[in-house]
C-alpha cells in the first residue's frame, strides 16, 4: 500500500547568510515576522517597510535521508508540492528536479534512490513577471502591477482593499509518496440524478511503475452502500455505481445536506495471490442536479441557477483570501467565516478570480453548510496573455483544479474570469493590445473546452459580468450578469432602483472596520477620517472621498467627530446595500440573484466587506441578515407613491397580515391599513400603496411604515438631513443575562421619540463583544432588546455611549 510522509518539520530559510526557522507550510513573511526580522506588515504603516521582502529571491531547505526514499520497500517515491509559490527551482543533492512557476497547481517529482539536501529556491515574483513580460510584451490592467504575467494570486500585488505583500513560499503541503506497481493518479466522480436514482461514473487514471507494466489492477468503489469493481485497461478504468433513492443535496434553507462517503481502492490481481490494496482514495459527494438557465425572454437574457429542478434566486456574497498569507487559514478559520455567511442567511459564496482556489477546508464546510459555491478561474482585472510559457501553465493549473474540486456538490458554477470581457470591451484595452491575445482564447476557448471534457456535470460561464455572447454589451444589466459599481463610484445608492438587472454578480459600498479593529491595526494612533494610517489602510481610489459623499446625500457630514462619522459610514453601507437587494428581490424572477462585494476582509482596512479583517461583523451583515431573509418586507418608491412588495423565498406559503401606517415625525399616526394577503411560495407579490397612506413629502415630517410581526420596513420620502427628526430620546436598561454566560448582558431600549437606525457597537463593551441585533427603527414606545455576550464594559453609562442613532441635522 502507498505510504505517505509528511514534510512538515526541519525546513531553514535563508536570511542574509543565516538559516532561521521555516514553517511549512508558510511563506517568507509569517517566518519572517516569527523570527523577529520584519514587524506585523498589518499594523500601522507597516506594509511600506516590508516591500523589499518581495522582491528578493529566498531558499527553502531541508534534509532527506536515506531511508525516506530507499527502494527496500518500494518501487517509487515521489516528492509531492502541493503548492509552491511560485518560481521555482527544486534541486536535491545538488541535482535539479524541476522548477514551478505556477501557484495555482500540484507538482510531482520522482525521487527514488536519492537523499541529501533539498533546497526550493525561489525566485522574486517581480523578477519571474519581468521575465515573462520581456517575452511576451506588454499587456494592460487595472493597477500598475505585474499579475497577469504570472500564475500567482493577483490580489498579493495589491487590491483595492488590499496590501501589496507579494509573497514567496511552500505555502501548500508537501510528502513524500512512497508506492508500488501502480498508484491512482487522477479520479473523477461524475455524480447526476436521473428518476429518483443517484449515479456515480468514477473515471480513474492509474501511473505504473516499470515493473508493474503487465501487472492486472482492478479498481473497486463504493458509495451509499453500493459497491463494484472493474478492471483497469492500460491506465485507465471506468465504473459505474447506482444509489436507488439517494437524499438529495440541498442549497441551505431549500432542504437537507446529505453527504455520502466515495471509496476508491487500487488493487493489484496479478500473482494469483489475491488482491492487494496499492491504493485509496475517497472524498465525500452529494447526490444534485445543476443548471444554469439562460434562455432569452422578452427581457433580455436570464441567468438562474436551477437545483434538483427548482429555480433559485440567488442570495450571494464574493469571497476573497481570507488572508493575505493564506497558509495562515485553518480550518477552523474557514468554517468560522462560512459560518458568519451563513447567518447572514447567505446561500452562494463566489470564490472571486484574483485570488486562490480554495483549500478542501472550504468546499467541505461549504459541503455541509449548503452554501452553493460559484468558482472562478484566476483571472481578473486584466488582459492575460495566451502564448507560452504562460498557457501551458493556465491548462495545467485548469485540469489539477477542475479534478481536485468536482467531487465538491457545493460547486455549482465554474466561471472563467473576473471583469476581463468587460475590460476589453469598455477599458481602452482593445487599441493598446493592438491584435495582441488578451485571454478571450482561455474564456471562449480553453476553460470551456475543459470543463467539458472533465467536469460536464457543471455549467460554465465565461465570465462575469457577461452577457453570454459579443452581441450584447459584456455588462448588459438585461443579459447575463450585470457588475453594478457606478452606483457606487459616482451615484447615490437610490440609483440601484434604476434597473433590473437579470443576475446582479457584484455590487457593494465602503465602510471602515469596527472601532476595535482600528484601534488593534493602528496602536497609538488618535483616529480621524485622515489620519496616516487610516488613509494607509484605505486602498480605493478616492475611497474616502466616495465615503464622504455618500455620507453628505443624506446627512450632514461631520466635523472632527470621529465616531459619528464612523457610525455613519458604517450606516449608509447598510442602507446602501439594502436598497439593492430589496429592489433586486422585488423583481423575481426578472432578476435571479444578487452577490454582494463582499463577505470578507484579508487584513483590517476600509472596505466593502460585511465582516472586516478582524472577523467582527458590520452593520452590514445584520442587514444582510434581514434582507435575505426568506420572508422580507419592502417598501419601493416609484412615480406614483411607494410599493408594498412581499417576497416569500420560503416553500410554504406566506400568509402575511401587513400593517401600513402613516406617521408622523412626533409619532402621530396620521392613516393606518391592515392588509392580508397570501404569497405564494417563491414568488413576490406586490402592491401600490393606497394614496391616503403616502407621506406627504413636502411637509418633511411624514413617513411610512409597513409591519408584519418581527419584520419593519420603513419608507422617508426625503433624506435624513430634510427630514424634521426630534432629538432622540429613549431609556437604556442593563442586566446581566446569567443564561448566557459571563460579560453577558440584556440591554432595552425604551423610545420615547422616533428612535431612527439605533445601532449598539459592541466592541466599545470589549474587544470579543457581539451583539445579536443590528440597526433598529423604533416608534415611540415601543422596546428593543438587544443581547451582547463577551462584554468587559457592563455598566449602563458604557452601554449608553455604545449606542448611536439618526440625529437632527
Amino acid at each position: 500500500m502507498k505510504e505517505v510522509v509528511q514534510l512538515t518539520e526541519g525546513w531553514s530559510l535563508g536570511h542574509d547568510g543565516s538559516a532561521l526557522p521555516a514553517r511549512v507550510p508558510g511563506c517568507v513573511h509569517t517566518d519572517l515576522l516569527a523570527a523577529g526580522v520584519i514587524k506585523d506588515p498589518y499594523l500601522g504603516l507597516n506594509e511600506n517597510e516590508v516591500a523589499w521582502v518581495g522582491r528578493r529571491s529566498w531558499t527553502y531547505s531541508r534534509s532527506v535521508d536515506a531511508g525516506e526514499t530507499a527502494t527496500e520497500l518500494h518501487e517509487r517515491t515521489d516528492l509531492v508540492f502541493e503548492g509552491l509559490d511560485t518560481a521555482a527551482t527544486v534541486t536535491l543533492d545538488g541535482r535539479e528536479l524541476g522548477r514551478s512557476r505556477n501557484m495555482h497547481r500540484a507538482y510531482r517529482f520522482d525521487v527514488t534512490g536519492r537523499h541529501g539536501g533539498l533546497h526550493v529556491e525561489f525566485t522574486s515574483a517581480y523578477d519571474e513577471a519581468d521575465f515573462v513580460r520581456t517575452m511576451i510584451g506588454e499587456r494592460p490592467n487595472v493597477y500598475p502591477e505585474p499579475f497577469q504575467y504570472i500564475r500567482k494570486m493577483a490580489c498579493s500585488f495589491g487590491w483595492d482593499w488590499g496590501p501589496t505583500l507579494v509573497t514567496a513560499g511552500i505555502w501548500r503541503p508537501v510528502r513524500l509518496e512512497r508506492w508500488s506497481t501502480a498508484r491512482l493518479a487522477e479520479v473523477r466522480p461524475l455524480v447526476t440524478v436521473d428518476g429518483g436514482t443517484g449515479r456515480v461514473e468514477v473515471r480513474v487514471d492509474v501511473e505504473r511503475t516499470e515493473q508493474g507494466a503487465d501487472h492486472r489492477l482492478e479498481v473497486l468503489a463504493s458509495v451509499g452502500g453500493v459497491q463494484t469493481r472493474g478492471a483497469v485497461e492500460g491506465t485507465r478504468a471506468v465504473l459505474t455505481l447506482e444509489v436507488p433513492g439517494p437524499g438529495l443535496w440541498w442549497p441551505r434553507g431549500y432542504g437537507e445536506q446529505p453527504l455520502y462517503d466515495l471509496e476508491v481502492t487500487l488493487v493489484d490481481t496479478g500473482d494469483g495471490t489475491g488482491a492487494r490494496p496499492l491504493d485509496s482514495w475517497h472524498r465525500r459527494v452529494g447526490f444534485r442536479t445543476v443548471e444554469l438557465d439562460r434562455s432569452a425572454d422578452e427581457a433580455g437574457t436570464g441567468f438562474t441557477l436551477v437545483v434538483n429542478g427548482v429555480r433559485i434566486f440567488t442570495r450571494g456574497v464574493n469571497w476573497i483570501p481570507d488572508d493575505v498569507f493564506p497558509s495562515r487559514i485553518t480550518p477552523e478559520r474557514y468554517r468560522a467565516r462560512l459560518a458568519q455567511a451563513v447567518e447572514a442567511n447567505v446561500d452562494l459564496v463566489r470564490v472571486w478570480g484574483g485570488g486562490i482556489y480554495e483549500d478542501h477546508a472550504f468546499y467541505d464546510a461549504c459541503d455541509e453548510l449548503g452554501l452553493m459555491v460559484w468558482q472562478d478561474f484566476l483571472f481578473a482585472c486584466a488582459a492575460y496573455p495566451e502564448e507560452q510559457p504562460l498557457r501551458g501553465e493556465v491548462e495545467a493549473e485548469a485540469r489539477d483544479n477542475v479534478v481536485r474540486l468536482m467531487p465538491h456538490p457545493s460547486l455549482v458554477l465554474w466561471n472563467g474570469n473576473n471583469e476581463n470581457l468587460w475590460g476589453f470591451r469598455d477599458w481602452d484595452w482593445e487599441p493598446a493590445l493592438n491584435g495582441d491575445s488578451w485571454g478571450e482564447g482561455y474564456y471562449l476557448g480553453v476553460l470551456p473546452r475543459i470543463v467539458a471534457e472533465l467536469d460536464p456535470t457543471r455549467p460554465y460561464a465565461a465570465g462575469s459580468p457577461w452577457s453570454g455572447s459579443w452581441d450584447h454589451h459584456p455588462n448588459d444589466p438585461a443579459h447575463g450578469t450585470h457588475h453594478s459599481w457606478e452606483v457606487w463610484n459616482r451615484q447615490d445608492y437610490a440609483e440601484y432602483r434604476a434597473s433590473v438587472p437579470r443576475f446582479v454578480a457584484e455590487f457593494g459600498w465602503q465602510a471602515p472596520p469596527a472601532l476595535a479593529t482600528l484601534r488593534r491595526a493602528l496602536p497609538g494612533e488618535r483616529l480621524a477620517p485622515d489620519s496616516p494610517g487610516m488613509l494607509h489602510h484605505q486602498k480605493a481610489e478616492d475611497g474616502n472621498g466616495k465615503l464622504n459623499r455618500g455620507v453628505a446625500r443624506h446627512f450632514r457630514l461631520p466635523e472632527n467627530d470621529f465616531d459619528r462619522w464612523h457610525y455613519l459610514t458604517q450606516l449608509v453601507q447598510a442602507r446602501a446595500v439594502a436598497a439593492g437587494v430589496e429592489h433586486w428581490r422585488s423583481h423575481w424572477p426578472t432578476c435571479a440573484g444578487t452577490v454582494v462585494w463582499q463577505l470578507n476582509d484579508c487584513w483590517p482596512v476600509t472596505s466593502w466587506a460585511a465582516v472586516d479583517g478582524d472577523g467582527r461583523l458590520k452593520p452590514l451583515h445584520h442587514e444582510l441578515r434581514r434582507v435575505y431573509a426568506d420572508r422580507l418586507l419592502t417598501l419601493q418608491p416609484g412615480p406614483g407613491g411607494p410599493a408594498l412588495a412581499v417576497i416569500n423565498q420560503a416553500a410554504e406559503p406566506w400568509r402575511a397580515t401587513v400593517t401600513l401606517r402613516r406617521v408622523q415625525a412626533d409619532g402621530t399616526v396620521l392613516a393606518e391599513q391592515i392588509i392580508d394577503r397570501t404569497v405564494e411560495p417563491r414568488s413576490v407579490h406586490r402592491l401600490t400603496v393606497s394614496p391616503e397612506l403616502v407621506p406627504d413629502a413636502a411637509s418633511a415630517k411624514e413617513f411610512l411604515i409597513a409591519d408584519e410581526g418581527s419584520l419593519r420596513a420603513p419608507y422617508f420620502p426625503v433624506t435624513d438631513e430634510e427630514f424634521a427628526y426630534p432629538a432622540p430620546e429613549y431609556d437604556v436598561t442593563v442586566a446581566s443575562s446569567a443564561d448566557a454566560g459571563e460579560g453577558s448582558l440584556d440591554v432595552v431600549v425604551t423610545a420615547h421619540t422616533l428612535v431612527r437606525d439605533l445601532l449598539l457597537q459592541p466592541d466599545r463593551l470589549g474587544p470579543h463583544a457581539v451583539c445579536d441585533t443590528g440597526l433598529r427603527t423604533l416608534l415611540p414606545g415601543e422596546q428593543v432588546r438587544l443581547t451582547v455576550r463577551g462584554a468587559t464594559e457592563t455598566g449602563a453609562n458604557a452601554v449608553r455611549a455604545a449606542l448611536f442613532c439618526v440625529v437632527p441635522a
